[in-house]
């Protein structure tokens, strides 16, 4: 085993070939060693080639609603807010500590997004 950072397409391409063929190998084995330094270099590739932002606070919202095919009136439910939902929705009112916690807490959307600026 000869490995050194993943730079190009190329060897993109070519080390996910191996890392398919060696991907059942038993556990303890060389190949299996060589799929676990494999699997490190192509996730680090992936990190720098292929990031992606996360959405915005509104964003992740409303594609978890869609996701759980919910109402505005179920969001109002957990937000306890009625009448702000269509607001913050539509970016005119921004979401509080307490909305952040009970988003998180029910639709499981993580802190990281939700307290991002938008």
């Amino acid at each position: 085993m000869n490995y050194k950072i993943i730079k190009t397409e190329e060897e993109y391409q070519k080390n996910l070939a191996r890392f398919a063929e060696i991907f059942d190998a038993s556990e303890g084995s060389l190949d299996s060693d060589e799929a676990d330094i494999l699997a490190l270099l192509i996730e680090k590739y992936e990190d720098v080639t292929y990031s992606i932002e996360a959405p915005d606070p509104i964003e992740a919202i409303k594609f978890r609603m869609e996701q759980l095919d919910m109402q505005t009136k179920d969001l109002a439910n957990i937000l306890n807010y009625k009448s702000r939902v269509s607001e913050i929705l539509n970016r005119k009112r921004k979401l509080t500590l307490k909305m952040i916690r009970s988003l998180h807490e029910t639709l499981g959307i993580p802190f990281s997004v939700l307290i991002q600026k938008y």
